[in-house]
Order: C-alpha cells, then structure tokens, then sequence
C-alpha cells in the first residue's frame, strides 16, 4: 500500500515539475518578446521625436 501512495505521489511531483518546466518556458518566450516590443516602441518615439523636430524647423 505504501508503494502505490509511493508511486502516486512520484506521479503527481512529475507532472507538477513538468508543468512548472513549461510555465518556464512560456515566461522566458514572453520576456524575448516583450523586450522585442519595447525595442520597437523605443524606434516609434526616435521617430516621432525626430518628425516633431523636422516639423519646428
């Protein structure tokens, strides 16, 4: 009986450490591409401060 509970609860760490393995990835692949986003909302501003320096001129 200890066995089963054994082998039931090895079960459960197993999945549990599988879908933490997961969460992991999918936050490592959101940090590429929000830093992907703020890259390009840092061009969009270069860009918008530099046609609001054309347009003064």
């Amino acid at each position: 009986m200890s066995e089963n509970i054994d082998n039931l609860l090895l079960e459960h760490l197993r999945h549990i450490r599988s879908r933490v393995d997961q969460i992991a990835d999918d936050v490592t692949d959101l940090k590429h591409r929000m830093t992907s986003l703020e890259h390009g909302m840092g061009l969009i501003k270069r860009e918008i401060h530099f046609g609001d320096e054309v347009d003064a001129r």
